[in-house]
C-alpha cells in the first residue's frame, strides 16, 4: 500500500492546530480546535483503511479487492457526533456572550474552593507529612488524617476575606494620604475625608 504523505502532513497540521486551539480560553477557539481535531482523526481513519477498492458487498466481486467498511462507518459516526457537539458548543458560546459580553471560559468556583481547602490543610497545625512518615512530635505516632476545616467553615472564611477586601477598597477611597487608618483598631468614627480632602 502506497502511503499518501500529503494526507499524513494534513493530519499532523490539523491535530497540532486543534490541540493548541482547544487549550485556549475562548469558547469559539475551542470549538474550531475541536472540529480540526475531529477532521484530523477522520483523515487518520481514511489513511489507515488502505487504498480505495470495490464496494463492500458480499457476492458482488472478489473479497480481496473490497474496501474495508469499518473505517468508513466509524468516520460517518464521528461526523455526526462532531456536528452535535459543535452545535452544543455554539449554543454555549452564544449564551456566554449574552450573559458576560465575551465567550471566555470562566474559572470554576468549586475548583478554587478545593485548592484553598488544600492550602489550609497543608498549613494547619494538625498537618503532618504522611508520605515521608514524619510525626508531629518526637516519639509520637502519626495521627489519623483528618480534614482541618469543614465546607461551612471554609465558606465563612472565604466570605470574610471577600468582605475585608471590599471594606479595604472602600476605605482607601475615603482616607486621605496623611491620615491614620482606624481599620486596625476597629474604630469607625463615621467621619472621614474623600480623595479631595473634603469631610464627608
Amino acid at each position: 500500500m502506497a502511503t499518501n504523505y500529503v494526507l499524513i502532513i494534513a493530519i499532523v497540521i490539523l491535530v497540532a492546530c486543534g490541540t493548541v486551539l482547544v487549550l485556549e480560553r475562548s469558547l469559539s477557539r475551542i470549538l474550531v480546535g475541536f472540529v480540526m481535531l475531529g477532521n484530523g482523526v477522520n483523515l487518520t481513519y481514511l489513511v489507515a483503511s488502505g487504498p480505495a477498492g470495490g464496494a463492500p458487498i458480499i457476492g458482488a466481486g472478489d473479497d480481496s479487492t473490497m474496501t474495508d467498511p469499518l473505517p468508513q462507518a466509524m468516520v460517518l459516526t464521528a461526523i455526526v457526533i462532531t456536528l452535535g457537539v459543535t452545535a452544543f458548543g455554539l449554543a454555549l458560546a452564544y449564551r456566554a456572550w449574552q450573559l458576560t459580553g465575551h465567550d471566555d471560559v470562566q474559572d470554576d468556583v468549586e475548583d478554587d474552593l478545593v485548592r484553598r481547602r488544600a492550602d489550609l490543610d497543608h498549613t494547619s497545625a494538625t498537618f503532618d507529612d504522611l508520605e515521608a512518615g514524619v510525626p508531629d512530635e518526637e516519639g509520637e505516632d502519626l495521627p489519623t488524617p483528618s480534614i482541618a476545616v469543614t465546607d461551612d467553615e471554609l465558606s465563612e472564611q472565604l466570605a470574610a476575606e471577600d468582605l475585608a477586601e471590599e471594606r479595604a477598597a472602600t476605605r482607601s477611597q475615603w482616607v486621605g494620604p496623611g491620615e491614620p487608618d482606624d481599620s486596625a483598631s476597629g474604630r469607625h468614627t463615621g467621619e472621614g475625608t474623600d480623595t479631595n480632602g473634603e469631610v464627608r
